[in-house]
């Protein structure tokens, strides 16, 4: 399947993409685009890895020309300074990734791994149960992420579910308490993709997430994955973790979302009916 062989972010996971949003998927000049109900989702990322203003102006003009959306979500390696300042909402970051291919563990982090596994079992499976959904309700009650991404997390018991490549991986203790899980995808023939992550501090058990991360590695390296999708920088401290286990800025990641229509008025307005009167760009 070409989309499978050519994927290199976590967007490009069809059926993860298109659970968690709720949308069609659609394949428009090589990138993906995902519509559901007034709301256009467009990733700019082409699967041949070739990435000019150009043409993602272009795919722009297209897709909002057929399905004509409310509002149009956006992520790209760069996104045109009239689109982006213009946006409601709207995100600078970078995505890690992790290479496998001569990936060996530092000392330091293997003795955290071993501590932690004479205190924890690792179990795979797909099973969301109510034990995983305390955890991640406290984790969004202490940590407080914005609206996309709780929404992201709200939505696992859903695509969870629904896609049968993404597994969890639950750090359980003795007690079988879940003191921390994972949610990785592994459709990619490339590699794969950790989804998100949380850990419990009531039931908290240190270096439970050097554990679950040191499994993904090692079931993602027997699935023959050349590299681990790590996410998005976020924020120091996450960055700082990935960091830690060898992962490294890999490719940039914009963000943002604006309405259409007569709702978007000004500057950005005027901008969007310029590239609808010349298709292919600026």
């Amino acid at each position: 399947m070409y989309i499978r062989e050519m994927a290199y972010i976590p967007e490009h996971i069809v059926g993860l993409m298109a659970s968690i949003s709720g949308g069609e998927p659609f394949l428009i000049n090589d990138c993906l685009c995902y519509s559901k109900s007034g709301l256009l989702i467009v990733i700019g990322y082409p699967l041949n890895g070739v990435f000019s203003k150009d043409l993602f102006i272009a795919l722009l003009n297209e897709a909002t020309s057929l399905f004509n959306p409310l509002s149009v979500r956006v992520a790209a390696p760069e996104i045109p300074d009239e689109i982006f300042m213009s946006s409601k909402e709207k995100g600078i970051d970078t995505f890690y990734n992790l290479n496998i291919e001569g990936f060996s563990v530092k000392r330091r982090l293997m003795r955290e791994v071993e501590k932690a596994r004479e205190r924890l079992n690792v179990e795979v499976s797909r099973e969301f149960t109510e034990a995983h959904e305390k955890v991640m309700e406290e984790f969004l009650k202490t940590k407080g992420p914005n609206a996309r991404i709780k929404d992201l997390y709200l939505s696992l018991p859903r695509w969870i579910k629904d896609i049968d490549t993404t597994s969890l991986l639950t750090a359980r203790d003795k007690k079988g308490r879940v003191s921390a899980f994972y949610a990785v995808d592994f459709w990619p023939k490339r590699f794969a993709a950790y989804i998100l992550g949380c850990h419990s501090e009531r039931d908290y058990t240190p270096h439970a997430s050097d554990l679950l991360f040191y499994e993904m590695v090692r079931i993602a390296r027997e699935k023959g994955k050349r590299y681990i999708n790590l996410g998005l920088g976020v924020n120091e401290g996450i960055k700082r973790f990935k960091e830690k286990w060898g992962g490294v800025p890999s490719l940039g990641y914009t963000f943002c979302e604006y309405e259409t229509g007569e709702k978007r008025g000004g500057f950005i307005d005027s901008f969007m009916k310029f590239i609808r009167i010349l298709p292919g760009g600026l």
